[in-house]
């Protein structure tokens, strides 16, 4: 798969998540009562599937670890970090059922997503500037390899 694969491959996954939230906040909307069983439903397999993305990607960096930089390496334990100590929020959190902390779980749970989104907005950023970058030293290195074998 090509890096501009990889990145299609990325805007149809934030494509999806867009449709997903759109169609979960529909649901609340509609019938609050029935709506919470099937948007638990979803929160728990939207859960399963970023658990699933997250061994992948600790596994393909675990594959690559000689491969890339310490500066990957220590964002993905950053960002594991974070998810655990959401996910352990949001697991002790569950618990409540007070209004006021029902709402103030809300309000955290909103920032969580808010940050989760600006997060992932960087990393996109990130990814284009990696795939440019390589791109760019993969074009040097033809350069290089072309110009060592017309001279050789």
């Amino acid at each position: 798969m090509t890096l501009s694969e990889h990145l299609y491959k990325l805007a149809d996954r934030a494509k999806e998540a867009e449709e997903k939230a759109k169609e979960a906040q529909q649901k609340a909307s509609e019938n609050a009562h029935e709506a919470k069983a099937d948007l638990q439903e979803t929160v728990n397999r939207s859960r399963a599937s970023a658990e699933a993305q997250a061994t992948k990607l600790r596994d393909s960096a675990k594959v690559s670890q000689d491969k890339i930089s310490a500066w990957w390496d220590q964002q993905q334990e950053a960002w594991n970090a974070h998810i655990d100590k959401v996910r352990q929020n949001v697991d002790e959190r569950k618990a409540e059922h007070d209004a006021k902390k029902a709402e103030k779980r809300a309000e955290n749970a909103e920032t969580d997503a808010e940050f989760a989104i600006d997060y992932a907005y960087a990393a996109i950023g990130e990814a284009e500037y990696a795939v440019l970058y390589a791109i760019l030293a993969r074009a040097e290195a033809e350069d290089v390899s072309t110009g060592a074998g017309s001279s050789g």
